[in-house]
């Protein structure tokens, strides 16, 4: 897989987590702890997309 391609599966699985995020807070009694999870690994995703895209542009 390339840089670009795994860039993009990464901005998918963010996008996933943004739906998942959504879909939690519309919720009567949305559950904190999973909101806490689904964040933590929305950012963990960006950074890792931010580092990528800072490797793959000519210095």
């Amino acid at each position: 897989m390339s840089t670009v391609d795994h860039i993009e599966a990464l901005k998918a699985k963010h996008a996933s987590l943004e739906h998942a995020l959504d879909e939690e807070n519309s919720r009567p009694y949305p559950d904190d702890d999973t909101i806490c999870s689904l964040k933590k690994r929305k950012l963990r995703i960006k950074d890792e997309i931010s580092r990528l895209v800072v490797q793959t542009k000519p210095h």
